[in-house]
């Protein structure tokens, strides 16, 4: 491949792209049904500018994205927003840059072979690799064996690799996630004693930014629930520069995730899941899995997660002799897209694309024999 992969990781609320070899994507948009070209003039690479500029109507565009939960319901949504991402954005023709698509472990076998199809016929792409997100989580470590817990915005997931295989039944799936944390903050803060008013002209995008910079992972959420000085305020201003304190909401709002019940979800918590994953490791890989245990996603950026996945992982392991470490990269919030990138760039990974003339000879369905 003589020009650069292109590298794509659509999530439930951003889709990042560029090329292979790259630290950080070159462009985040939003995964939001756009008109071409509506991002104005070219931005510097390093600042990670979103397609859409203005928040305005931001809640109306959301309802149309395009996939959701890591399942798109939208392809033509889909095809709009890659087409963005190529002509607009990475300014480069599709027909001369092989592509890296970053799937969801939740992507059922049908959306594989509808994205196949979209990218060689619509796009002409010279060539295709699909990759699970957990397993590049892997590679953003240097793995091709381990455990990804994975905290997105629209959905969460657990998955075991060996030796570059996604064990399928070592992957487990958690409904709570992000978008859902930031509508529980919401509901937090509406019960609290701060003024409505400044309340209820919260927009999503405001609300992601106060969850980012307030909200934490307790390591002992009973304890500091009953312990009044464990709530230790902060203050946000509103782009109204109207201000928020929160006290409790400030941990509550990502509990969650570990205790999945406090919103009315039956299934256990990722801590709990990630422990069920590694109980389907072959023994002979145990080990080398229990070594390699990586964090990634926008929602494993909360301070005191890592600390809560370890401290929960190393109680359920209680007994056994053995003692859990996780890996969590200040990067991790990017690590699906930073994965592929350095994958894609290796001379030995240019074996694993499925070229346009495999398309045209297998048709797309080669997507489950070529990307196993």
């Amino acid at each position: 491949m003589l020009k650069p992969a292109v590298i794509i990781d659509s999530g439930s609320s951003f889709t990042r792209g560029g090329f292979a070899g790259q630290r950080q994507p070159q462009f985040v948009l939003r995964t939001v049904l756009l008109h071409p070209c509506s991002a104005g003039p070219r931005r510097d690479s390093q600042q990670h500018p979103t397609a859409t500029g203005s928040t305005e109507g931001f809640a109306a565009a959301a309802r149309s994205c395009p996939l959701q939960h890591g399942i798109v319901e939208d392809w033509d949504g889909m095809k709009s927003l890659w087409g963005h991402l190529f002509s607009c954005s990475l300014r480069v023709p599709p027909e001369e840059h092989p592509v890296l698509l970053a799937e969801s472990p939740s992507c059922p076998a049908t959306d594989r072979v509808k994205a196949a199809e979209v990218l060689f016929e619509s796009f002409g792409v010279p060539a295709l690799h699909m990759a699970n997100t957990g397993f590049l989580s892997l590679c953003a470590h240097g793995r091709v064996t381990g455990l990804a817990v994975e905290a997105g915005a629209g959905v969460s997931h657990v998955t075991t690799v060996c030796l570059g295989q996604t064990l399928r039944k070592g992957t487990q799936r958690l409904g709570v996630a992000g978008e859902l944390l930031s509508s529980h903050l919401h509901q937090l803060l509406l019960e609290s004693p701060n003024q409505p008013a400044a309340l209820h002209a919260l927009t999503r995008k405001t609300l992601s930014q106060l969850k980012k910079q307030c909200c934490y992972v307790s390591l002992d959420y009973e304890r500091d629930l009953q312990d009044q000085g464990c709530h230790h305020p902060a203050r946000f201003q509103t782009p109204d520069g109207r201000w928020i304190t929160l006290g409790k909401e400030r941990f509550c709002c990502p509990e969650p995730l570990f205790q999945p019940k406090l919103l009315q979800h039956g299934c256990p918590g990722l801590h709990q899941l990630a422990w069920q994953s590694l109980q389907t490791v072959p023994d002979h890989a145990r080990r080398d899995v229990l070594g390699n245990i990586v964090l990634s996603g926008g929602s494993s950026m909360f301070p005191g997660f890592p600390e809560r996945m370890c401290l929960g992982l190393n109680l359920l392991s209680q007994g056994t002799g053995v003692q859990i470490d996780v890996l969590a990269s200040p990067e991790r919030g990017t690590a699906a897209w930073l994965g592929g990138s350095m994958a894609a760039s290796l001379t030995s990974f240019q074996r694993a694309w499925m070229t346009k003339g495999e398309y045209q000879e297998h048709g797309a369905e080669y997507v489950h024999t070529k990307f196993q």
